[in-house]
């Protein structure tokens, strides 16, 4: 294994060291491993907290900032984020409007959120929260009861989080993060597996002329694993089941994410392959991310996120964003 840390032990202190450095626009506090907005709370603002374990870079710190997050706790590698955590981030963020947990649909994180809800509520901060399930690779896996949260995260932080810019209630902020996921699907490929620093070894064994096809954020295995083959093959076979599920039409928000390990030049070879896929479908991707924002440390592959767009969510969408890693309009 050749990685650049320190040790196994400190990878997320570290590295949220180096976070607070290069982002003034942030505050960090590393002995509680929360990373704030400089001026959080915001009075009257719905405060947007999300988490989850470390190694999807940049989610879901890269997402803190003006128009997306208000806190975001990183966990362990691969880790859920723990109920102390949390409520120091809720507590943090509460400006006297509420709080919105943002959670993927991973066992530990419902669990740690659900608690870390009930005892700040007990503090008399309002919490709701906003499950993310887009995943339409597997129904459950080793990490689920139910549809993994994935690349989805990311439009609902953005659109939730333009939403709460304005000053709207916290059920409104609610309502809308719950719409985004309702409306988006995605579905990963993995061309290698990644290596976790406390393991030192692949997560998963895949020989050289195989793909996994269906994977979530953390390698864990998918549908089928499947001789490799051309890009457009494989884009259709996730694009077919992202339609088979939610059937793509009309104006769309698509993201190709790489997972941490595959070169652009291939992240944009697959984002023409998906375009191509929408209009044989009759969908046309009018808002597009194409790049590394929900990774799986040094994986190699990729994933799809589609969104039925309406006029309410692309006026969120296009709203300004001033983030570490989502930056327009300001």
């Amino acid at each position: 294994m050749k990685k650049l840390i320190n040790s196994v032990d400190s990878v997320v202190t570290d590295a949220l060291r180096g976070i607070a450095a290069a982002h003034p626009s942030l505050r960090v506090d590393i002995e509680n491993k929360v990373v704030f907005r400089a001026d959080a709370p915001r009075p009257g603002k719905v405060g947007l907290v999300s988490g989850g374990g470390s190694g999807h870079e940049p989610l879901h710190g890269g997402f803190v900032g003006y128009g997306m997050l208000d806190a975001a706790c990183p966990g362990e590698i691969f880790t859920s984020p723990v109920p102390d955590q949390l409520i120091e981030a809720t507590k943090g963020v509460d400006g006297g409007a509420g709080v919105l947990h943002i959670v993927k649909n991973y066992t530990g994180d419902v669990l740690n959120f659900e608690m870390a809800a009930e005892l700040s509520g007990d503090e008399g901060v309002e919490v709701a929260t906003v499950l993310v399930n887009d995943d339409v690779a597997v129904q459950d896996s080793l990490y689920t009861a139910g549809r993994r949260g994935t690349g989805a995260t990311l439009f609902v932080e953005k659109i939730a989080g333009a939403l709460a810019e304005t000053g709207a209630p916290l059920a409104e902020v609610a309502r809308v993060a719950r719409e985004v996921n309702e409306r988006s699907r995605s579905f990963g490929v993995a061309l290698t597996p990644c290596t976790v620093p406390a393991a030192g070894k692949p997560t998963f064994e895949l020989g050289d002329t195989e793909i996994e096809l269906g994977i979530g954020i953390h390698g864990e295995p998918g549908r089928t694993r499947a001789p490799m083959r051309e890009a457009r093959e494989i884009v259709r076979t996730a694009m077919d089941a992202i339609d088979a599920d939610l059937p793509l039409s009309g104006e769309t928000l698509v993201m190709v994410n790489g997972m941490g390990g595959t070169p652009l030049i291939e992240l944009y070879i697959v984002f023409a392959e998906v375009e191509a896929c929408l209009r044989e479908k009759g969908a046309t991707a009018v808002r597009s991310l194409v790049g590394n924002y929900v990774t799986s440390l040094d994986m190699q592959g990729f994933s799809v996120t589609t969104c039925s767009l309406t006029g309410e969510l692309t006026r969120l969408w296009d709203a300004p964003v001033e983030t570490p890693a989502l930056r327009w309009g300001r």
